[in-house]
């Protein structure tokens, strides 16, 4: 069914607003979302189709809110516990029964919790200020009238309010209208929404990975946030890329489901198959193409009252379409609040964005004195990193070149909270810090591994707690102290010892270019992979390899040079698949890859923290884990080339 001849350019592109509002109308046009009537039990996370009154009040009577004696608070006044007052008790009144006693003056009735108040008394005395001698009781403290009573009505009175229409319905409501003896509700019903992910590289998760192939994310990221907007929602695992497969799979589930999604496929290739299945199938396109950047590849088409969603195959692509585009629509259609999930941000560095297209970027968000702020993860739409550590994203208009530093903007978050973190730790990635975490138990820790520099500068604007470094002094050749001077942070950080890790050349297995030396990256037959400008290991790389060039450029010397990625574990991905012969990295590594290494250098990778944060309990924890016994001995059994030094968790410099 595919050949080259079948590629078509895209339908005609939409701009966002453009895509919600088509979305929003295709629904109301389809007539959802559908009312029904479910019980209590069944109303739980849905939105309420009618306003309810209560039909009784509540509590229907005036009750005891403790136990206790029922008193005419004249007969108590001025009771203390020097000159109690004594009072005959003429009976009790337990819960769900009518008293038939009434109090009359110089008596009471023992009550308990939730019992009907009787005839004559205004007050209750709690039991704790009494003493029970006989037929009669010791009073040993006053009360007002109306003390320890809840009225009759107080919080519903009959043809009160109780839920409005559009209400979301939670433990709250379905207390309200047990509370008025409602047994059924109108709801808005759910959607009920069947999503798949096509593609021929996808795995499903559990299963052996093979070269060329990837694990499926999108099934499960999708359906998670459809569920969290109270959708019924089924995945069905992956469509392959089989033209019939696809056509049968979608025609059945757009006769069984309101609304069919899968994420792939929906580029104007020729090998991508959705919107060619969609035509075929009778549907009708509404749109094919968003004016975005990324999420290009969006499409939108309905059948009868069936709706077509296909997302992009890139997993952030698709969170943020979805998140941007479908959730607002659907919101919408359910009279929720759309918006609920902006939060206004700092961006802490100037970013290039926009540039005739709307684009999208996602950022993770750390509280800071300014607010908070929000650092760019430009790592491209198929990162799973950029899934994992994005809060959110912001959205670039076309007519922008940049968002500049400290510029405020709005993020859109993937949920409708920022949950603060107990640790703010930003700098260079190593494998070290997760263990150390883990070790101290410190969960809930946002990272941002922004390379050394990038912490440094964290640190000095007042948004990171730790950052963790490993810059090299090409004039001392000692690590990290004299950043201290050079950031002018002398009188705002302490710098804490960390431990040593063996860097070296990552090479394929048995080496088979005989790479040796910072020489053989200047061979024609070697490519090298760098990492990124900011980070220790291209600090340390960029001081080897000018020792050899001098003022030469590097980016013309070395195949490679300009490729950068931004964590050790990268570099070892790239050598071992062939995609490049050589790079830097810890030893680590090896661990994980079936790669060779050869020894370069020890390299101390430390600490910095914030003045302000240093007695910061979490940040307590974590340098007494970095100084602890535990930590120095699990280290180099964990982490291959890795080992803790005499002074390791010790304070080497403290601000003046």
């Amino acid at each position: 069914m595919s050949s080259r001849r079948d590629a078509q350019i895209f339908h005609k592109l939409v701009s966002v607003d453009e895509a919600v509002e088509i979305l929003y109308k295709t629904f109301v046009e389809a007539g959802y979302p559908e009312v029904i009537e479910v019980s209590i039990e069944e109303a739980f996370g849905k939105i309420s189709a009618e306003d309810v009154y209560a039909d009784v009040d509540y509590p229907p009577f005036d009750r005891s809110t403790v136990d206790g004696y029922a008193v005419r608070s004249i007969d108590v006044a001025g009771a203390n516990d020097i000159e109690p007052k004594i009072l005959r008790i003429v009976g009790e009144v337990d819960v769900g029964e009518l008293p038939q006693i009434e109090i009359r003056e110089g008596e009471t009735v023992e009550i308990s919790t939730g019992a009907v108040i009787p005839r004559g008394a205004d007050a209750v005395v709690m039991s704790e200020y009494t003493k029970k001698v006989g037929d009669k009781v010791f009073i040993y403290r006053h009360a007002y009238p109306g003390e320890n009573i809840s009225q009759a009505g107080t919080d519903f009175s009959a043809g009160d309010l109780v839920i409005r229409r559009g209400a979301l319905i939670t433990y709250r409501e379905i207390a309200s209208l047990a509370a008025v003896g409602r047994a059924r509700i109108k709801i808005l019903k759910p959607l009920n929404i069947v999503v798949y992910s096509t593609g021929k590289e996808l795995v499903k998760p559990g299963e052996r990975l093979i070269p060329g192939k990837i694990y499926d994310i999108n099934g499960y990221s999708i359906t998670s946030i459809l569920k969290d907007l109270g959708m019924n929602v089924v995945y069905k695992g992956i469509l392959k890329d089989e033209y019939e497969k696809i056509r049968e799979e979608i025609n059945k589930s757009l006769e069984e489901y309101d609304v069919v999604i899968t994420s792939g496929g929906t580029s104007a290739g020729y090998k991508d198959l959705v919107y060619r299945v969609i035509e075929d199938l009778g549907g009708k396109i509404l749109f094919h193409g968003l004016k975005t950047r990324p999420g290009k590849p969006t499409l939108i088409a309905s059948r009868d009252k069936n709706i077509f969603i296909g997302l992009p195959g890139f997993p952030l692509s698709a969170m943020m379409v979805l998140t941007r585009i479908v959730r607002p629509a659907i919101l919408r259609v359910y009279g929720l609040d759309e918006k609920k999930n902006l939060v206004k941000i700092l961006i802490p560095y100037r970013i290039e964005a926009g540039r005739g297209v709307r684009e999208f970027v996602p950022v993770s968000i750390v509280e800071s004195e300014k607010g908070f702020v929000g650092y760019p993860i430009q790592l491209g739409s198929g990162s799973v990193y950029s899934v994992l550590y994005s809060d959110g994203f912001i959205e670039v208009s076309e007519d922008r070149e940049f968002i500049d530093e400290d510029e405020e903007v709005y993020a859109i978050l993937f949920s409708e909270k920022i949950v603060p973190a107990q640790l703010y730790f930003i700098g260079s990635h190593c494998l070290g810090v997760e263990l150390l975490l883990k070790i101290s138990k410190l969960r809930n820790t946002k990272i941002i591994y922004t390379g050394s520099l990038g912490g440094w500068h964290a640190i000095k604007r007042g948004e990171a707690d730790i950052a963790g470094t490993h810059l090299l002094d090409e004039d001392t050749g000692e690590y990290n102290i004299h950043m201290i001077k050079k950031m002018g942070l002398e009188d705002k950080v302490y710098l804490i010892r960390g431990y040593v890790r063996k860097i070296g050349f990552i090479v394929r297995k048995g080496n088979p270019k005989n790479i040796r030396s910072f020489e053989d990256l200047l061979r024609e037959d070697v490519i090298f992979i760098n990492r990124n400008r900011g980070s220790g290991i291209r600090s340390f790389t960029d001081i080897m390899i000018k020792r050899i060039l001098g003022e030469k450029d590097p980016y013309k010397m070395i195949r490679g040079y300009s490729y950068e990625v931004k964590t050790h574990t990268a570099v070892a991905a790239a050598v071992s698949m062939g995609r490049a012969d050589v790079g830097i990295a810890v030893e680590t590594v090896t661990q994980f890859y079936d790669v060779d290494f050869i020894p370069l250098a020890e390299e101390i990778y430390d600490f910095v923290v914030s003045k302000k944060g240093f007695n910061k309990e979490s940040v307590k924890r974590f340098v007494e884990t970095l100084s602890s016994r535990d930590f120095k001995e699990i280290l180099s059994k964990t982490l291959r080339g890795y080992r803790a030094l005499e002074n390791t968790g010790e304070i080497i410099f403290s601000p003046r």
